[in-house]
Parts: C-alpha cells; sequence; structure tokens
C-alpha cells in the first residue's frame, strides 16, 4: 500500500472515530509501527490530523478569530476614544497604571466595563499564593471578564495552578523566555504575557522569543493565548502578527501611530484640495 493511500485509510477512520492509535493501525494496515507513526508526523504537518501519545485525534477547524488588541491602559479617555474607533477586544491594568489614575480599583473597574465588554486584566499586589488566589477571588467578583494578571514566580504560578481550577481567568506576566511561557501554560494560564519590548532594551530580540513560545504552544497543543506585552512600536505589532502570536497589549500612543502614516495623510490633503478645485 502506497503512503496515500494508508494515509487516507488512517482519515477514514479518524473520521469515523475521532481518534485512532499507533497499535490500531499498525495492525489493520499491516505495517510497522515506525511506519504509522512517520504517517502521523507528515499528516500533522499539513494539518490533517493532531498527534496524541500513543495515536492521533482528529483536527477541528477553526474560524480565524483575528488578532486580539488590548489597550495597555487605565485611563478612561483613552480607553473611550480607542472604543469608538472600535479597534479594540480589552483592556491591561496594572498597580502602576491604576495609582497614575488616582481612582479606586473597583471603582476605575466599573467604569471600564461601563465602556468595553471584553476582557479586563487587574493585578494582585500580594506575593504569597494563598494571598493571591484570595486577592484574585475577590477581583473576579467586579466583572465577568476579570483576567486575573499574576507575574511568573513560584508562588504566582501555584496561585495560577488553583486558580485555573476554580475557573478564574488568568494572564501569567512578566515572561521573558519560552522556557517561562511553558511553565504558565501547564500552569493553566488563560493569557501569556511575554515581555518583547524589554528585551529589545536590553539589546536581545525579543520577538524571538514571542516566536519560540508560539511554536512551544502549538507542539503541545496549550491552549493558552500568547498576547505580547511591552510594545514600544507599529512594527513590533506587526512583528508580533507574523509571529502568531494571539494578540497583543499597547499603549494609546502606539495604537495611533498603527492608524497613521505619512503617506496617508498626504493623500487625504491631496484629495481634499482636489475636491476643492471642482466643488469651485
Amino acid at each position: 500500500m502506497f503512503n496515500e493511500q494508508r494515509q487516507e485509510e488512517i482519515l477514514k477512520v479518524l473520521r469515523e472515530q475521532g481518534r485512532v492509535s499507533v497499535e490500531e493501525l499498525s495492525k489493520s494496515l499491516k505495517v510497522s509501527s515506525s511506519t504509522i507513526r512517520r504517517d502521523l508526523e507528515e499528516m500533522e504537518g499539513k494539518g490533517l490530523l493532531r498527534r496524541t501519545h500513543g495515536g492521533a485525534i482528529k483536527e477541528k477547524k477553526r474560524e480565524a478569530e483575528g488578532m486580539k488588541i488590548f489597550l495597555d491602559t487605565a485611563n478612561i479617555e483613552e480607553i473611550k476614544k480607542a472604543t469608538d474607533w472600535g479597534l479594540i477586544d480589552g483592556v491591561t491594568t496594572n498597580p502602576s497604571s491604576i495609582v497614575k489614575e488616582g481612582k479606586n480599583l473597583e471603582a476605575l473597574t466599573k467604569e471600564i466595563t461601563n465602556i468595553i465588554d471584553g476582557p479586563i486584566s487587574v493585578e494582585p499586589v500580594a506575593t504569597e499564593a494563598g494571598k493571591i488566589v484570595s486577592e484574585a477571588e475577590e477581583l473576579a467578583k467586579l466583572y465577568k471578564n476579570i483576567i486575573v494578571k499574576i507575574p511568573i514566580t513560584p508562588e504566582g504560578l501555584k496561585a495560577v495552578k488553583i486558580l485555573s481550577k476554580g475557573g478564574i481567568k488568568t494572564g501569567v506576566t512578566l515572561v521573558f523566555s519560552s522556557s517561562q511561557a511553558l511553565l504558565a501554560a501547564k500552569a493553566g494560564a488563560t493569557y501569556c504575557f511575554p515581555f518583547a519590548g524589554r528585551l529589545d532594551d536590553i539589546g536581545q530580540e525579543g520577538m524571538d522569543m514571542v516566536k519560540d513560545i508560539v511554536q512551544v504552544y502549538k507542539n503541545y497543543g496549550f491552549k493558552t493565548e500568547v498576547i505580547v506585552a511591552s510594545i514600544r512600536s507599529p512594527l513590533q505589532v506587526e512583528k508580533a502578527a507574523l509571529s502568531g502570536a494571539g494578540g497583543v497589549t499597547i499603549p494609546f500612543s502606539v495604537l495611533e501611530k498603527l492608524i497613521r502614516h505619512p503617506l496617508t495623510d498626504e493623500g487625504v490633503e491631496k484629495f481634499l484640495a482636489d475636491w476643492k478645485k471642482i466643488s469651485k
């Protein structure tokens, strides 16, 4: 039996059963287990299935959702303006940005939820797992789409594991390597926030880390979404999109720069100037 015929038979079994094992396929197709494993590896590369321990499952087709854009701010006016433009999916905050606004966390969160119906990340200030969990549980009561953002520390990962089992959405922040991102996903984090810009600041290529994280998550089928943080420029947003990241969290200034281009401004001015000539 040729490779193509054998793989078609594998797909047929998958369509009927949803799952196959190497042992069963080896017996039914009368080939070695190593041959079946090579087939499964090749078919996974084509997006036809997803390998599991000892076999494979049918690959579910997912509709493209597009890249998520989170506005990294606690400023109400910036959030209102970006929401009016229809460009953001959610908001990320941190203790520093909230203090800058001089408002109570609960009151500020309520203001944000009145503007946008999307994920809003807030960050506990506790550092011990039990206290992080207690604070996170209180924060989660503020809004249905609260994301509790937790730094990647041993106590933080312990808290993420507990919270994820309890159904509370979490985001692991201050991630600077693919190995840290791997641990965040294993702990059950909803989101992983790799700080690409800060690596660039010290002479490293932050987007190389992002690419590695995306590949690691793809290798093991992790559901944790990669949201690239500490974005400094529109170019970094483009690189994040090209890397396959689930989204970015960006300051309002970068969002404005994403929209604008000098040639666009020049073109608009020329069109208006030409129109004035016609209208005369």
